[in-house]
């Protein structure tokens, strides 16, 4: 052990720790201080950024005994409280910098040592301290938080004051469409807000820590599994099995379509026969402690049978391939459309074809902070368990079944998530820990580290897609054919929902009145398909916006202009025969084009020898829902003193689900004139919340919201007099009217057929992008410097939130274009390794349009959000390569040998 006299927030602190306790756990568990964040826990996101003797450091990689004595350490308790806060946290608030939040306090902490040096940054000079100390954020796209930074330091300047950094209501006290903070932003740059790791420090004594046993091999038979060696280590509890567990032992995928040759009962909580990918789990140790935990999960020794593993969907159907999950062939659905007439007469008197074959990978989601998650029998006896779920109904009904155990008797809750960006879309470790309590009777906790977060949760499924185009000489989409393989991993949940999105998908946003095409799920061993922002979208409409520039070319036509002539106008259909609700893509061709002429000025002017320059463009168009009549409920209930509770799982990946209902909420409750922070929202806990549906397919806003405002004007119903007036609830009470009302809406839509038409979602979100790029001729690398985009979202409920969202959006869709894969399992199993883009990676310059139409069946006019921002931004990378250089990359991502490749190929 070591002895340090350390000065921690101005307090002195003696402290005694074993030498290579990290500086965050010290901080964290000793201390409670718990503003400091773990999330990579090998110093590549800087969420764990302390100050240290006037340094920035990251703790999670800082040993106790490097610290001097006498260190004077400062963490983001120190900087501001809730009551106290510093300009840099008030500047985070008024930017909506703080998304989900995890990684907001190692920013300030980090800013705050910026500013304690130079009060007059530039913003390149912000942008180099948070790339030289490892800054990472997945939410943001960065420019929140350097313009948050500038204004802070205004403020410490004296150039401004902070209270001009305050949000004011207007005088209508509408909030709709205004600045208003998200509610749980206090918490979050104060570092006050519980994640699920804080939660786990401060669970009960007593609560077992987890650790998993999990396979390192892709494919094998298991013809054994010895826990005796440790049971027998210090601290375990209890080695749990499949053999403990008391139910079917699987998660059901919820098989979507009747023509899926598998039942959906393909995925163990615990391997018993096989291991069907990499990471699976094998086995949970539950312990005193996690370091006990894993030291006995190194002892559980299992024997097993390698067997061949299909890494691709390519490798998966080959002939001799044999059956993943025997009984069920590894192509087990196929989705098929068939719009209009056939289209081989078109393609073979078509002016103009083009074709060509496009790959977008497994991309990873990479959250700062990984997968974590408890569980526990409450005082009524049922199992509770909190996690990262974002569809809590959903998971409950998927998981119950496999444990044994009924619906009723579990109860799931939200923890606040930093950041699922989709993969909680699918249960992860929930299964997990409900096992093991159930098996130990015990409370339980699992924190996956960085590392079991890349190797075992689910990434965005690759497809290998063939698409071609017939047009006329002017350029008029005649005919599109499609072909499309959705390498899905070894687990079937939502494979076929995701297959339809090529159907729907590809070439969206065009008038194109012939289509034929067939898409097709394929089981392989990596790893599993889950869903991901854009969920479909990015893939498919690659595919046929890097078509539709290959089209321009042959054709002799502007890029942008072969798309205005093709969008959407009254008349035409979208992929599935659906008509589009608006038609605003004319409108925002016609706002990009004098930008995108002035871009294209601008990169010839700019290009030399040694640098070209590019311009590139795409088009984006995503629905809101999920296929078909979804539906989503949600409660409204009065207080005695004046206040109003909403109740649903509208549930926060860190976009905001928050300022989503209370703004929605606030809308529709003005008639009562009451203040937003009397509108109390209770979310995402299924002991109290209605089931609002899952937080995917940018629904949240429309779905949960059409209930909001139904539960509301239920509620507005009870509550209006005669006379116009409203009752107060003890009116209410004594003329026994409810003071509690349950709201429900339904979306008037219809699922699409095997053929894949059919109207899937009420509201579209479209989208328009143009990317700026750099490629250096001598390396290939590419620098996105600007990008530009034009969004149709509706009618805009909260700026700071939407316009975080599509920051955040783009940034991953740069990743997504030119470093970001999880193709090799152990390259790619860090951030750095898998490609994540820091601030130096994403442009500065990001310049947003908004063209509010105002929608029909959105609440108060709004449509989505979260989706569109990621659903081909990619494509407009892409091309502004070729425009640049003259290479055209098909296969994502980009990376600069591919690019290098192909200008040495061009020589």
């Amino acid at each position: 052990m070591i002895k340090r006299s350390l000065m921690i927030n101005g307090a002195p602190r003696m402290a005694i720790a074993k030498p290579d306790t990290t500086l965050a756990t010290y901080l964290r568990e000793s201390l409670g201080l718990t503003s400091v964040k773990i999330g990579c826990g090998t110093g590549q996101c800087g969420s764990c950024s302390v100050i240290v003797d006037g340094k920035v450091v990251r703790s999670c990689s800082y040993k106790m005994s490097r610290l001097a004595d006498g260190a004077v350490i400062t963490t983001l308790e120190g900087i501001g409280t809730p009551d106290h806060l510093h300009p840099l946290q008030v500047a985070w608030l008024a930017h909506g910098a703080a998304q989900c939040g995890f990684c907001s306090p190692g920013f300030i902490v980090s800013a705050k040592a910026l500013l304690d040096q130079n009060t007059s940054p530039t913003r390149e000079d912000v942008r180099d301290w948070f790339q030289k100390h490892r800054n990472a954020c997945r939410c943001t796209g960065y420019k929140p938080l350097v313009d948050a930074v500038m204004d802070a330091a205004a403020v410490l300047r004296g150039d401004m004051k902070v209270n001009e950094l305050l949000f004011k209501i207007p005088e209508d006290g509408r909030i709709w469409g205004t600045k208003y903070p998200r509610p749980s932003g206090i918490a979050k740059v104060t570092g006050t807000l519980d994640y699920g790791a804080d939660l786990g420090i401060k669970m009960p004594e007593g609560t077992l820590r987890c650790a998993l046993v999990q396979a390192e091999v892709s494919h094998a038979r298991i013809l054994g599994i010895d826990t005796s060696e440790a049971e027998t280590m210090p601290g375990v509890a209890k080695v749990v099995t499949h053999k403990d567990i008391k139910g079917k032992n699987r998660i059901t995928g919820l098989i979507t379509f009747p023509t899926n040759k598998g039942d959906g009962w393909d995925r163990p909580i615990l391997c018993d026969d096989k291991v069907y990918q990499y990471g699976d789990a094998i086995a949970i140790v539950c312990a005193d402690t996690e370091e006990h935990a894993k030291a006995a999960a190194a002892k559980v020794k299992v024997d097993l049978e390698v067997l061949p593993a299909y890494m691709s969907a390519p490798e998966a159907m080959a002939e001799d391939a044999m059956e993943i999950h025997p009984g069920t062939p590894n192509v087990y659905f196929e989705q098929k459309i068939a719009k209009g007439e056939e289209t081989a007469s078109y393609f073979e008197k078509a002016d103009v074809v083009a074709e060509g074959d496009f790959y977008v990978g497994r991309q990873p989601h990479m959250p700062i902070e990984p997968d974590v998650g408890f569980a526990f029998f409450n005082e009524d006896g049922k199992l509770c368990i909190h996690s990262k779920s974002i569809g809590l109904h959903l998971h409950l009904y998927m998981i119950a079944p496999g444990l044994g155990i009924e619906p009723e008797n579990v109860i799931m809750v939200q923890n606040p998530a930093g950041g699922t960006f989709g993969y909680k879309f699918s249960p992860t470790m929930e299964a997990l820990v409900g096992a093991a309590c159930m098996a130990t009777g015990k409370p339980v906790y699992l924190n996956y580290t960085w590392y079991q977060q890349q190797t075992y949760t689910g990434k965005r499924s690759p497809f290998f897609m063939n698409v071609r185009f017939a047009a006329d000489k002017q350029g008029k989409l005649l005919a599109m054919e499609s072909d499309w393989s959705v390498d899905h991993g070894p687990y079937s949940e939502f494979g076929d929902l995701l297959t339809l999105r090529g159907a729907q998908f590809i070439g969206a946003g065009y008038d194109i009145p012939n289509i034929r095409g067939e898409g097709r799920t394929v089981c392989t061993n990596h790893a599993w398909g889950s869903a991901f922002r854009g969920y479909g979208s990015p893939q498919s409409e690659f595919a046929s916006e890097v078509l539709m520039d290959m089209l321009a070319e042959k054709l002799g036509m502007d890029p942008l202009e072969l798309r205005y002539k093709n969008a959407y106008r009254p008349g035409a259909t979208t992929p599935t025969g659906q008509n589009p609700e608006v038609f605003s893509l004319p409108d925002m061709l016609d706002t990009a084009r004098p930008k995108y002429k002035a871009a294209l000025e601008k990169a010839a002017k700019n290009s030399t020898a040694e640098v070209k320059r590019g311009v590139g463009i795409s088009l984006g168009v995503y629905g809101c829902g999920l296929d078909g009549p979804d539906t989503a409920e949600v409660d409204a209930e009065l207080h005695p003193d004046g206040t109003v509770s909403i109740y649903t799982t509208w549930h926060d990946h860190g976009q905001g689900a928050d300022i989503g209902a209370l703004t929605t909420a606030h809308e529709a409750l003005r008639p009562l004139g009451i203040a937003p922070e009397n509108i109390k929202l209770v979310l995402n806990d299924t002991e109290f919340c209605p089931n609002g549906g899952p937080a995917g397919g940018s629904r949240s806003q429309v779905v949960v919201g059409r209930g909001i405002k139904a539960a509301c004007e239920l509620l507005l119903g009870g509550m209006r007099k005669s006379d116009g007036t409203y009752r107060t609830y003890q009116e209410m009470v004594d003329e026994k009217i409810a003071t509690k009302y349950n709201g429900k809406w339904t979306a008037p839509c219809t699922d699409c057929d095997t053929n894949g038409q059919g109207n899937p979602f009420a509201v579209y979100m479209y989208g328009i992008f143009m990317a700026e790029v750099a490629v250096e001729v001598a390396t290939g690398k590419t620098t996105v410097e600007k990008m530009t985009m034009i969004a149709d979202v509706g009618k805009i409920v909260n700026k700071l939130a939407v316009d975080g969202q599509m920051y955040g959006g783009v940034a991953q869709a740069i990743g997504l274009a030119l470093t970001e894969d999880f193709e090799d399992i152990k390259k790619h199993s860090t951030m750095k390794g898998a490609g994540f883009p820091y601030i130096k990676q994403v442009p500065d310059e990001i310049e947003l349009i908004y063209h509010e139409s105002d929608r029909p069946e959105g609440p108060f006019g709004a449509a989505g959000v979260g989706e569109l921002p990621l659903t081909c931004p990619h494509a407009a990378v892409i091309n502004a390569i070729y425009n640049a250089c003259g290479v055209r990359i098909t296969r994502l991502p980009a990376l600069p040998e591919k690019v290098l490749a192909g200008l040495q190929a061009k020589a």
